[in-house]
């Protein structure tokens, strides 16, 4: 019985909140107030976006995506160096803004194309950029832009940005 009485009290207990879920739960809007909402937003020209739709890419007049998004499979670790030592190192991964279908040309020339990026990031080093408060607005702005001129150069002019999506820094 000493043994039986703990698995009782679990049942019991798994029993008790189920049922306590179960009551109080949040009532379904009525199916009239989900048709006035939806109306009234197609009214005002309001628009939810779904999964398919592709979030953060510009579209075309009916919806469909006029650019993807090509994130290029490593990492970016570019060392600072300081009198002949690594006093921190500046971590980044980027993607390329294409039309859509252009995902293969920057797959099919990404090793030149990190050289060419590892390039514009240790010059960007050595001037300076990564110190201090190096995510500014000003230092961004030259990083992404030197990144741009070179990517145009490697892939061609259809490269339309350079998104960094993760910087980080670390000191040593």
């Amino acid at each position: 019985m000493g043994k039986l009485l703990p698995v009782i009290f679990v049942i019991l207990g798994l029993a008790i909140g189920g049922g306590a879920g179960f009551f109080l739960r949040p009532a379904p809007p009525p199916p009239e107030e989900v048709a006035e909402g939806e109306a009234a937003a197609a009214a005002t020209g309001e628009t939810h976006a779904t999964a398919e739709e592709g979030h953060g890419e510009e579209g075309g007049e009916e919806g469909v995506p006029t650019s993807e998004f090509v994130k290029l499979n490593n990492q970016f670790v570019v060392p600072l160096l300081d009198a002949n030592r690594v006093r921190a190192m500046v971590i980044m991964s980027l993607s390329i803004e294409m039309p859509v279908g252009g995902t293969e040309r920057v797959y099919a020339v990404e090793p030149r194309l990190r050289d060419s990026f590892l390039q514009v990031l240790f010059d960007h080093a050595n001037n300076g950029g990564f110190e201090g408060v190096y995510t500014s607005t000003d230092k961004m702005a030259e990083l992404r832009r030197a990144l741009l001129e070179n990517a145009r150069s490697v892939v061609g002019p259809d490269v339309k940005s350079i998104l960094i999506s993760d910087i980080l820094r670390q000191d040593s």
